[in-house]
C-alpha cells in the first residue's frame, strides 16, 4: 500500500489542500479505511508510543490512525515519542482548546464509516477492533462500548468499568436515554467504536463542555434513535492517573450538572423524560452539596460545611446527611478529623 507525507499549515480532511486552523503532518493510504481511530493527546508523552504500540498490534488491519495534539506543553517531547510511527499516522497539532475540539477536530479529518476513540493513556488489546466489529455487525448497533480493566493504580488494579459501574447490568444488552441519565449504564471513551455519520448529524462533541462531552455525545445520539448497545467482555486497558481529567468527586458531580443543565434547556424531551431528568439533577445536586460540605468541613470551615450539609439534606433528606450535619454543628472538630482522613 503505497503513501505520502506531506507537512501544512492545515488540514481539509476530505482533501490534501490546506485549509485552516491547525498544522498537520498526513499519512494518506490509497484505501479509504472502514475504521478511523481518533486519538487526542495532551500531556501524554510518556504514554504514546505504548498506546501506539496497542493499536498496531490489532488484528483487524482495516483503519486508520488520527492523532491530534491539542497544544500539549509537552509537545517536543511527544514528537519525539511518535517519531518512529508517523508514516503510520495522521498527526495534527492545533492550539489548546480542550478534549472535544480534539476529538471533533480527528473526527472531521476521518475517511472511515466507523470512529474508534482511544485516549492516548489508554490500552486496546489485540482483538480490540475485530471484537468490536463482530459485535456491530451481529447486532446491527450504531455504537459499541467494550469493558475496561483498571491498571496504573493499586487500589483499583484488575477491577474493571463496568463492573464497578454497573455491575448488576446484562453481559450484552443496548443503552437507553434514561439509563444513561440514571446512571444505569455507563460508556468508558476509550471502549467506544461508533458510526461516524450519526455522530456528524447530532453535532459532534460539545466544545462549550471541557469535561463530560462524551456523556453528552451519548444521551444526543440516544435521543436521536442510534442504537447504542455494550458487551462485558474486557477488550481494553483504563490507565488510572492522578494528573487525570476525571478528577475527584465534587468536580465529577459538577461535570455532571453542567450537561444536566444543558438537558434540560436544550434538549427536546417528552414530559416522562423531562421529570426523570429533573430527579436526577436534584439528587446529583444533594450528592454534590454533600461532597462540598466533607470538603468544607476537612478545610475547618464549618459555617460553609453546615450550609452544604443543610442543602443536601433538604434536597435529598438521609440518616447520614443528618449526622453529618448534627456532627458539624455539635462536635466540629470531630467532623474534621473524619473528613480530612477522607479527602
Amino acid at each position: 500500500m503505497n503513501s505520502f507525507s506531506t507537512t501544512s499549515s492545515v488540514l481539509d480532511p476530505r482533501s490534501t489542500i490546506p485549509a485552516a486552523g491547525f498544522s498537520a503532518t498526513e499519512n494518506f493510504a490509497t484505501d479509504t479505511p472502514l475504521v478511523s481511530v481518533v486519538i487526542p493527546a495532551y500531556k501524554v508523552a510518556r504514554y504514546i508510543g505504548e498506546t501506539l504500540e496497542s493499536v498496531f498490534a490489532q488484528t483487524f488491519t482495516d483503519y486508520e490512525v488520527i492523532v491530534v495534539n491539542d497544544g500539549s506543553p509537552d509537545t517536543e517531547d511527544f514528537e519525539e515519542a511518535i517519531a518512529p510511527y508517523l508514516n503510520r499516522i495522521r498527526y495534527l497539532k492545533q492550539e489548546n482548546r480542550g478534549a472535544s475540539v480534539a476529538r471533533n477536530t480527528g473526527l472531521q479529518a476521518a475517511r472511515g464509516e466507523f470512529i474508534a476513540f482511544l485516549d492516548a493513556d489508554d490500552l486496546w488489546l489485540p482483538a480490540y477492533l475485530d471484537q468490536q466489529m463482530k459485535f456491530i455487525r451481529e447486532r446491527g448497533c450504531d455504537l459499541a462500548c467494550a469493558d475496561a480493566e483498571f491498571f496504573g493504580d493499586p487500589s483499583s488494579e484488575g477491577n474493571t468499568y463496568m463492573d464497578t459501574l454497573m455491575a448488576t447490568a446484562a453481559a450484552v444488552d443496548d443503552v437507553t436515554f434514561l439509563q444513561l441519565v440514571n446512571a444505569d449504564r455507563s460508556l468508558i471513551t476509550s471502549g467506544v467504536v461508533a458510526r461516524r455519520e450519526p455522530m456528524m448529524q447530532v453535532g459532534l462533541f460539545d466544545e462549550a463542555l471541557r469535561n463530560a462531552q462524551d456523556f453528552d455525545l451519548w444521551l444526543r445520539l440516544s435521543l436521536s434513535g442510534s442504537r447504542l448497545s455494550y458487551q462485558r467482555k474486557v477488550l481494553l486497558k483504563y490507565r488510572c492517573r492522578p494528573d487525570g481529567l476525571t478528577g475527584d468527586a465534587i468536580n465529577s458531580h459538577r461535570r455532571e450538572l453542567r450537561v444536566f443543565d444543558k438537558i434540560e434547556t436544550s434538549y427536546d424531551l417528552s414530559p416522562a423524560q423531562r421529570d426523570e431528568v429533573f430527579l436526577v439533577i436534584k439528587n446529583r445536586r444533594a450528592l454534590l452539596e454533600f461532597e462540598m460540605g466533607k470538603h468544607h468541613a476537612a478545610h475547618g470551615d464549618f459555617k460553609q460545611a453546615r450550609d452544604s450539609f443543610e442543602e443536601s439534606n433538604r434536597l435529598r433528606p438521609g440518616a447520614k446527611k443528618q449526622i453529618a450535619l448534627w456532627l458539624t454543628s455539635f462536635a466540629p472538630r470531630a467532623m474534621q478529623a473524619i473528613c480530612a482522613r477522607r479527602i
